[in-house]
């Protein structure tokens, strides 16, 4: 018999791991997949050339987490990127053969914006006020368990103790926070910019792993949610695992192992056993049966409620929630190696935009028709594509000379419209016909980069569900909309991590403060289960 018993060996179920073992308790994971890491590990996929597979860069992991963990005493390093980001221009609009770059301090920022727009560079510094302003107070909730909604006067204190950092900004900037979780990001960039240019370098956060338009009520908080990160104390910086992004979740297993904790590969799981009103364990597809006191889902809740658990074990109200939960991003994502670096008409030569997120998205009209072509039909023939090739900074993913790029494109249907003979369509069928979409789309700004793919790989959104357990292809776990958000995630009264069977706990992205590798929902269940093993948790009837 375990204390725990985790599924899925994801980064969020290692943490939680490490923390429950931390505290004594007998722990296992139990991984489908033949490797830990979940969405977070890096593979060889041509002899020679390794990379990252779904997740691909660092900045939202917790230094709570790290520090607890003691990552970096064990080999994690984080590569700053000297620029964020690079956008070629529309080779046929009004800025054709340009580009703006977005980093490397206030000033020099300035100085690409001022290109576009005098107007625009002038407004910055108030506008990273305003989104640092907001996204210190989220960094303040991160490493929070939102209030349960149910527990009486504990969900009151809770609420009025985690609303106070809110409460303490001034009028401007609670009117900001109103402004950045229910309007469209076109509507709050608008509000700011007056250059296309300018507005796509900060809408574009807003469509990462979002199935949804810039146009979209809603949109501008999926774009603060990826500026509350860090680097090496730099905040909203990003950068890359030397070693990819598998390095972390290696590192982080061989702690948990290092605390007794016992990993379970190739190992999927059947069922949540449930006894009475209580989880009794799990049942493998194999057939074997391992007994728990608690069993934590590093799962999505669609998963986890409605492939692993029996309808008769669950309240009907929350089954029927969970089946209205939103969840698929409507990503592809791809990883090529290559002969050479791609060489972009408006900037041919090697620079420092190689090291940074190359992103082909020049407007939000761009974005809004790719989203528009993903609905109507599957995908678009001009898809946002954002590039980043680790490669230049990190010399052990492939051979000298010679590159890996990550190719991470949003506006894939989850689900492919019908045919216009009514015939179903299915990714499996037109996963490479997307993916020479994505090239062509790249060829367009670098001549060449076709001829210099020397070998590729391709995961369409039905791809990631079969590969990693997301459903819909959704990285997030489910859709960063305000109904689902903090103390709704993934259902209202039961955003506290704990599920709606005694013993059963989420600490997967599906529950706050979401998607992204963090840490945060692992070491925030993590915490709620040693909080239920408490006087305190007892008195709670848990």
């Amino acid at each position: 018999m375990y204390d725990a018993l985790i599924i899925g060996a994801g980064h969020n179920g290692l943490v939680c791991a490490f923390y429950l073992a931390r505290a004594g308790l007998k722990v296992r994971i139990v991984e489908r997949r033949h490797v830990v890491g979940g969405a977070a590990v890096t593979e060889e996929f041509h002899p020679g050339f390794r990379n990252s597979v779904a997740s691909y860069t660092v900045s939202l992991l917790q230094p709570k987490v790290i520090r607890d963990m003691g990552l970096e005493a064990r080999g994690y390093r984080v590569i700053e990127r000297p620029i964020s980001n690079f956008l070629p221009q529309d080779p046929a609009g009004p800025h054709g053969g340009d580009y703006l770059k977005l980093g490397g301090g206030l000033q020099r920022t300035q100085a690409e914006f001022a290109r576009f727009s005098k107007r625009d560079a002038a407004a910055l510094p108030a506008y990273y006020d305003a989104l640092e302003n907001v996204a210190e107070v989220l960094r303040g909730l991160a490493l929070k368990s939102p209030p349960n909604v149910g527990d009486g006067l504990r969900t009151l204190y809770d609420g009025a103790m985690q609303g106070r950092a809110l409460a303490k900004l001034s009028l401007e900037q609670q009117r900001d926070v109103l402004d950045l979780f229910t309007k469209s990001a076109r509507t709050f960039l608008d509000g700011w910019f007056e250059s296309d240019a300018v507005k796509a370098a900060f809408g574009f956060d807003a469509v990462v792993g979002n199935y949804a338009s810039p146009d979209t009520p809603g949109s501008a908080y999926v774009l603060l949610h990826h500026v509350f990160g860090e680097v090496t104390g730099k905040k909203g910086a990003w950068g890359h695992s030397v070693g990819g992004m598998g390095t972390i979740t290696q590192i982080m297993a061989q702690v948990c192992r290092d605390l007794g904790v016992e990993i379970s590969l190739e190992s999927p799981v059947d069922t949540v056993l449930v006894d009475g009103d209580a989880v009794a364990g799990v049942r493998l597809v194999s057939g074997e049966e391992i007994a728990a006191q608690r069993v934590i889902a590093n799962v999505g809740p669609k998963l986890l409620y409605e492939k692993m658990m029996a309808p008769s074990d669950l309240p009907a109200d929350f089954l029927k929630r969970i089946r209205t939960f939103k969840a698929g991003s409507g990503t592809f994502r791809m990883n090529v190696a290559l002969s050479e670096l791609p060489r972009f008409t408006c900037h041919p030569e090697p620079g420092e935009h190689h090291q940074s997120g190359i992103i082909i998205a020049p407007t939000l009209d761009y974005m809004d028709r790719a989203f528009i072509d993903a609905k109507l039909h599957g995908w678009s023939k001009a898809p946002i594509v954002e590039m980043l090739i680790p490669s230049t900074v990190d010399d052990s993913l492939a051979p000298p000379g010679c590159h890996v790029a990550s190719l991470f494109c949003q506006q894939f249907a989850p689900v492919l419209p019908d045919a216009k003979d009514g015939k179903k369509r299915d990714w499996d069928d037109e996963e490479q016909a997307a993916a020479d979409c994505i090239i062509d789309t790249v060829e367009r700004h670098a001549p060449g980069f076709r001829a210099s793919i020397l070998a590729q790989t391709r995961l369409s959104p039905k791809g990631l569900e079969r590969t990693f357990g997301l459903t819909g292809g959704d990285i997030m776990h489910g859709n960063m909309s305000l109904d689902q958000l903090w103390a709704a995630r993934p259902v209202l009264g039961h955003g506290s991590y704990r599920g709606p069977v005694r013993g059963l706990y989420m600490c997967g992205a599906g529950t706050h403060p979401g998607g992204g590798v963090t840490g945060a929902p692992g070491h925030n269940a993590a915490r709620a289960i040693l909080s239920d093993g408490s006087i305190f948790g007892k008195l709670r009837g848990r």
